[in-house]
């Protein structure tokens, strides 16, 4: 009967440590909006908060199945709506790919230790000026040189 009790004792400390720790990293958890990003600016996300922490992917997913099998073609969620709203520029004015480990989504998947794979496919810089040095920089940061690939019908792939 003692060793129940001891047991339980340590188990319920146990859990009062994991509880603690949980509030404490939460407490230290960063924000991951990053200056100079449009939404530096904003009260909040298209969804509160906590809801984006915990279900941003199937946001995306959904919207994914939206706009690919359904042809409806709304912002929303869109992963172009967050880039155009996450996106930081360095001082020239060039935007950061968002992939990065030092960027909005880079920082939080290398945080909780999650591969992102979306921009192996999407875009991450918006169109419009400086993404095309973006995405080049983008691509000899994993040692691509996009500079001199083009298809034989003369489109850049």
């Amino acid at each position: 009967m003692a060793k129940a009790a001891v047991r339980a004792g340590l188990v319920a400390v146990g859990l009062a440590w994991v509880l603690l720790a949980q509030v404490v990293l939460a407490a230290d958890a960063k924000t991951y909006v990053l200056e100079g990003s449009k939404a530096a600016a904003l009260e909040s996300c298209v969804e509160p908060t906590d809801v984006m922490r915990r279900k941003h992917m199937e946001l995306i997913k959904h919207q994914r199945d939206e706009t690919v099998h359904g042809g409806i073609r709304s912002s929303k969620h869109s992963l172009a709506g967050c880039v155009e709203c996450h996106i930081r520029s360095d001082a020239e004015r060039v935007p950061q790919p968002i992939h990065h480990k030092e960027e909005f989504c880079g920082a939080c998947h290398a945080f909780t230790a999650v591969n992102l794979n979306c921009f192996d496919c999407h875009a991450s810089v918006p169109k419009g000026p400086g993404a095309e040095r973006a995405a080049h920089a983008a691509f000899q940061a994993v040692g691509v040189d996009r500079s001199v690939q083009a298809r034989p019908d003369g489109e850049d792939h």
